[in-house]
């Protein structure tokens, strides 16, 4: 099995149950090619720890923002805890090393290990909660998520941009923006797509994704920076 030494070193958080920790990473994959592993797979501790993580969130945002409405402070919600930002952040503090996948599983790089690493940074959370607590889950969260936060509404990533594109090429110039797919490559389980996003005939941006939704959603806001619509 794998040493989390080195991983609890960088975290400067030290488990008392150390099969807590390492339950956190097991993929239920794992379990099906290791069944006499006497740990469970971590997805009770991702439900448990999705749960941790959005009152924290919460928490962290109300009193933050005490303008905003339930509807704003719901999208900054949804923008921080989204499956992407996670996932980077379980990439950027080393989670990807201590992975307990199936061989399979291991081979593959693309959209559905950042969707496991996601999922493991929630269940590493339930999994702190349990261990230490919940002050012990906020100063985690405090350190390594909430500072996403100040990007997040500088940019206005927190607004849905597809939305926010229709709204102002109605506003402003009477057309619906249209889509389409300028290019995509890759394999079927990492495909990669490029989409234009068009008012009338013309081409007004560009976005790239893993998903035709998140290349239109990059499109958009390529389409609101050129109009100069971030306000």
């Amino acid at each position: 099995m794998i040493n989390f030494s080195n991983f609890e070193k960088k975290t400067k958080i030290i488990f008392k149950d150390k099969n807590l920790l390492q339950q956190a990473f097991i993929h239920r994959s794992y379990i099906n090619e290791n069944p006499s592993i006497n740990l469970a797979h971590n997805e009770r501790l991702e439900f448990l720890g999705d749960a941790v993580l959005e009152l924290i969130v919460t928490d962290f945002l109300y009193k933050k923002y005490p303008l905003h409405t339930e509807g704003e402070l719901t999208a900054l919600r949804s923008a921080l805890v989204n499956a992407v930002i996670i996932s980077e952040i379980a990439s950027d503090i080393g989670m990807n090393d201590y992975l307990l996948l199936s061989k399979g599983e291991t081979k593959d790089k693309g959209k559905a290990r950042s969707y496991i690493l996601a999922n493991t940074f929630e269940a590493y959370v339930g999994a702190l909660y349990l261990d230490q607590g919940i002050d012990a889950a906020d100063k985690f969260i405090h350190k390594y998520l909430l500072p996403k936060t100040g990007e997040i509404v500088s940019k206005k990533l927190w607004r849905d941009a597809k939305s926010l594109v229709q709204e102002k090429a109605q506003e402003f110039l009477n057309v619906t923006p249209a889509y389409k797919v300028l290019s995509e490559s890759g394999p079927d389980h990492d495909k990669h797509f490029t989409v234009g996003i068009y008012f009338g005939s013309n081409l007004i941006g560009e976005g790239k994704g893993q998903s035709k939704q998140e290349a239109e959603q990059k499109a958009a806001e390529s389409a609101l920076k050129a109009k100069n619509w971030l306000d």
